[in-house]
């Protein structure tokens, strides 16, 4: 019950080589399709979703954690598909839910900008000026949106068991790479790696019922325990959060911590 999570640019082939995969090892295949889930499952606008894991963070959004609320529900729907195992995941984000799970093979595509922008021209009839600012603008989001949420760059070559360059290398070759590392022993799930995912499904599942009241909140999960982090949580707060979380299914037992609020930068 393998994953594998694809990272990639605009218009760097990584799609073709996420979806070729795919067939090649008869796994399921998502990315947008997750957002669609999700929109529905939280009844909440697909458009909004698709805005909030797009787009930067603005300072509004700094000071009312909207885009967090967005990617809660985001997060809950992909960690339900990585539970399941056998599948590829190309789009924003996977890799940094499970970057410490042992069983994921996580991937980065990468093409040279000149490639990428002749491809887009190509697909979408623009101008060369036009890809290129659009390129430019959106590489720019997406390094703020993942520096602010996760303090990391998602060029940063450490986060990824592959880095491959489509150039000399072909969507097939980094197929045929991709396949043969997923078949290594060390990425074979144990019931460690396995416990892992269901951690954070849970832990995601949990947040999810939790975030409208506490926008703020941090939730951890330990093989059925859960652990909440709360600003400046009062009795009332505990009471609440306690009897929202301990229904759920796969919770044994509820801690809340509080800690003192910090206002945002």
């Amino acid at each position: 019950m393998r994953i594998v999570t694809v990272s990639r640019g605009t218009y760097s082939q990584g799609r073709d080589v996420a979806e070729k995969l795919a067939r090649r090892l008869g796994y399921e295949c998502i990315s947008r399709e997750v957002m669609v889930q999700a929109a529905k499952e939280f009844n909440i606008p697909e458009v909004r979703l698709v805005e909030a894991l797009q787009d930067p963070p603005s300072i509004f959004d700094r000071f009312t954690y909207g885009k967090e609320r967005y990617l809660a529900y985001f997060q809950a729907a992909l960690l339900e598909h990585f539970q399941k195992g056998n599948v590829v995941y190309h789009g924003m984000a996977g890799h940094f839910l499970v970057k410490d799970v042992a069983h994921v093979v996580k991937v980065r595509i990468i093409a040279e900008m000149e490639d990428r922008v002749r491809l887009m021209m190509q697909r979408k009839g623009v101008t060369e000026s036009y890809a290129l600012h659009y390129m430019k603008r959106v590489d720019e989001a997406r390094d703020r949106w993942s520096r602010y949420l996760y303090g990391i760059e998602t060029h940063d070559p450490t986060l990824y068991d592959l880095v491959i360059r489509i150039k000399k290398l072909s969507t097939d070759d980094a197929v045929d790479i991709i396949s043969y590392t997923v078949g290594l022993d060390r990425f074979q799930p144990t019931a460690e790696s396995q416990q892992a995912i269901d951690d954070l499904a849970l832990a995601a599942h949990v947040k999810v019922h939790l975030i409208e009241r506490h926008p703020r909140i941090q939730v951890a999960a330990a093989s059925g325990a859960i652990y909440v982090t709360l600003d400046d949580a009062t009795a009332h707060d505990e009471k609440e959060i306690r009897d929202a979380v301990e229904p759920l299914p796969g919770v044994k037992k509820v801690e809340v911590q509080s800690h003192p609020m910090l206002t945002p930068d």
